[in-house]
């Protein structure tokens, strides 16, 4: 069996994640669920009320550029 490669949005691959994070709905969706799936409430938090600006344009960013979310704010 292969080994999968692991991307940052539940373990997808690097490709799908980018198609995740260009899509805007499923982006903000699965930012706020890692968010708090790694126990990251804050983070969680700021993402739900601040999702669709600056936060949509870095994880895309990020995910493109090394094929994960680098946390900022790492509360």
């Amino acid at each position: 069996m292969a080994k999968r490669k692991s991307g940052d949005y539940f373990n997808f691959g690097r490709g799908l994640s980018i198609v995740f994070a260009i899509i805007p709905i499923t982006s903000f969706l699965f930012g706020i669920v890692t968010r708090f799936k790694e126990k990251k409430y804050v983070a969680g938090i700021l993402r739900l009320f601040t999702g669709w600006n600056i936060i949509y344009l870095l994880d895309l960013i990020f995910i493109i550029s090394k094929g994960k979310i680098t946390r900022l704010i790492n509360c």
